[in-house]
């Protein structure tokens, strides 16, 4: 089956502003996401799915391709489902998030592999174990609870699965109880052009999740579990941590 990477850039972004553009090491956030994404063997190839100029201008300056879209759309998944309907040729599509620079090649493979054998799947995302609780109890990590067949039951701003009396062994389980959802998915192209065409939901809106208007109209989602975390910048505090890292890589 034929898989394609679209990365859904928008320029505006609230608790750091235009954080795809920021390049204190050298390379805009998104460049990195971009090289992180290009290392996927499955993948044919990469385009990132842009609401501005500044945007599409970037991706050309580091020999990407940009496709723009519009900048009303209300949703990643509708902007790349804008970009899909040009693409009759691919089967699978890949949404990486812009702001995830240290995305590893093999879970996005992994995210594909999972939708290629499993043809009852609609679409797949990926999840890691949660062992702080700090982290657990943080409405910025969304959690994901699914069965043993790995179908997502639901995603949640909460602490889901919520425990009635808690004990720190919770966070020490094997294998984990709680588990961090990682912002990538993997959509048959029908069911992405499909969900672009579908309302928000009253869970969609009350959580802002994407991914539940999908649970919401019976579609399923298949979770592949990886070890490493994986952490999307969204304020000064973690893009700080990320240059930091990026320059004792240099230095290693």
């Amino acid at each position: 089956m034929k898989s394609q990477i679209i990365i859904p850039a928008r320029l505006a972004s609230s608790r750091l502003p235009e954080k795809l553009l920021l390049c204190e090491t050298g390379q805009t956030l998104l460049e990195h996401t971009w090289h992180s994404a290009s290392r996927a063997h499955k993948p044919t190839g990469i385009v990132v799915a842009c609401d501005h100029l500044r945007i599409a201008e970037a991706v050309a300056d580091f020999g990407g391709t940009a496709v723009m879209t519009n900048p009303n759309a209300a949703s990643g998944t509708d902007r790349i489902a804008e970009v899909a309907a040009g693409m009759p040729e691919v089967d699978i599509f890949v949404n990486v998030q812009g702001d995830e620079p240290d995305i590893p090649g093999d879970a996005i493979d992994l995210a594909v592999t999972l939708l290629e054998e499993n043809p009852e799947v609609a679409m797949t995302t990926l999840a890691t174990p949660i062992r702080n609780r700090v982290q657990l109890e943080d409405p910025a990590c969304v959690k994901v609870v699914f069965g043993g067949d790995q179908k997502a039951h639901y995603f949640s701003r909460s602490v889901v699965p919520h425990p009635r009396e808690w004990n720190d062994s919770l966070l020490t389980a094997t294998p984990a109880l709680f588990h961090q959802h990682v912002g990538l998915y993997a959509y048959r192209r029908e069911v992405l052009l499909t969900l672009a065409k579908l309302p928000q939901t009253s869970n969609e809106k009350t959580e802002n999740l994407e991914q539940l208007r999908a649970l919401d109209n019976g579609f399923s989602i298949c979770v592949g579990v990886i070890e490493a975390p994986i952490f999307g910048i969204d304020t000064p505090e973690d893009y700080a941590k990320f240059c930091a890292s990026c320059e004792q890589d240099c230095k290693g």
